[in-house]
């Protein structure tokens, strides 16, 4: 094996053999292993933001960009963030919720077949038909159509009180819960949506509150019209009357690629940041964020080469990461290929 070649793991050799033995900790970005760190958080703002980004205090976000971010925080407004993949617009969320000390970011990541609905909450209708279906047979009280009718004896499976147990709280919902001070919502992509998605924020957004039909029909059954549910975070809240209605507004981050517009309705109702491309100081930031000083100067070659690509090609901040982080692995002579294979250009025609 030549000595470019010693950094794999997976040889393509046929043989089995104990190279995992020798991989090395994963990127800071890609560990998962911290989720219960001693923050008490998930661990995403840690891979967000960097294992060292007390490095890269010195760097300070824009004038507009700062200006923008709290003209947001002010109004109770939402954010909408547009940029190039990698511009940092995800992590805008995790730094704001970091430095105010707001808790961990609730993320609620977009696709094309997402709806109001799951942002707000999920009723699971059919497990509550089932438990009480099962506690019917064991010789239980409830009958198979109390999940309908909110029948059952108290203290079995599918039982009036007990409906709570089958609503789980969305981002969108969990952030909207009352609070002293606002929660972090991040709706991550949101221009990959479906074509109503958009439209369908506009009341919950402007308003602050939603009802759960589900809760509300049987609030005068439920005791002090209260049910106890999931929130996104995994806690059990209470909610009155089949309503939640938030004090404080939580700050809600969504995010674009630039991939289509936004009906007026939306845009008017949203403080609207545009990032540049990152610049070199920015670049530098971020890797040493992530990685640290050391990594920081010995990828600046690989930096200035990505914004000199970056002028002509659509590439992401993530794909440098990456080459630095693994360049440092492999062996001088394949350092420039491995890094050209990583970073490529996102717009190539396919």
């Amino acid at each position: 094996m030549t000595e470019s070649s010693e950094w794999l793991i997976y040889r393509g050799a046929g043989e089995p053999h104990d190279g995992m033995t020798r991989l090395p900790p994963p990127p800071p970005w890609r560990d998962f292993s911290g989720r219960d760190a001693a923050d008490g958080g998930d661990g995403s703002q840690g891979r967000r933001l960097g294992a060292h980004r007390h490095l890269a205090e010195l760097h300070r976000p824009g004038a507009e960009e700062l200006e923008m971010i709290n003209a947001a925080l002010y109004l109770r407004r939402p954010l909408l963030v547009t940029g190039s993949p990698g511009a940092g617009k995800s992590t805008l969320a995790h730094s704001v919720a970091y430095e105010l000390g707001l808790g961990d970011v609730l993320r609620w990541s977009i696709v094309s077949r997402s709806a109001l609905q799951d942002g707000l909450y999920h009723y699971d209708a059919i497990a509550r038909l089932q438990d009480v279906q099962i506690a019917a047979q064991g010789g239980g009280t409830s009958r198979p159509d109390d999940a309908e009718d909110g029948g059952g004896a108290v203290g079995t499976p599918g039982a009036v009180e007990a409906i709570g147990s089958y609503i789980r709280l969305g981002p969108l919902g969990t952030a909207l819960l009352p609070s002293d001070t606002p929660r972090v919502l991040l709706i991550d992509e949101l221009d990959k949506s479906d074509i109503d998605l958009p439209n369908d924020l506009l009341n919950v957004l402007e308003e602050g509150e939603f009802e759960i039909p589900e809760l509300q029909r049987i609030a005068d059954r439920l005791p002090g019209g209260e049910a106890e549910v999931l929130t996104a975070d995994g806690t059990k809240v209470r909610v009155r009357d089949g309503r939640v209605r938030c004090r404080a507004f939580p700050f809600v981050v969504l995010t674009s690629n630039g991939e289509r517009d936004f009906p007026a309705p939306l845009m008017r109702r949203c403080i609207h940041l545009e990032l540049d491309r990152p610049d070199h100081n920015r670049l530098a930031t971020f890797v040493r964020a992530h990685l640290g000083d050391e990594a920081a100067r010995a990828g600046d070659d690989l930096i200035n080469r990505f914004l000199e690509r970056s002028r002509s090609e659509l590439l992401a901040a993530d794909q440098l990461l990456n080459a630095i982080f693994l360049t440092d692995a492999a062996a001088p002579p394949s350092r420039d290929r491995l890094a050209d294979l990583l970073i490529q250009r996102l717009d190539r025609p396919r």
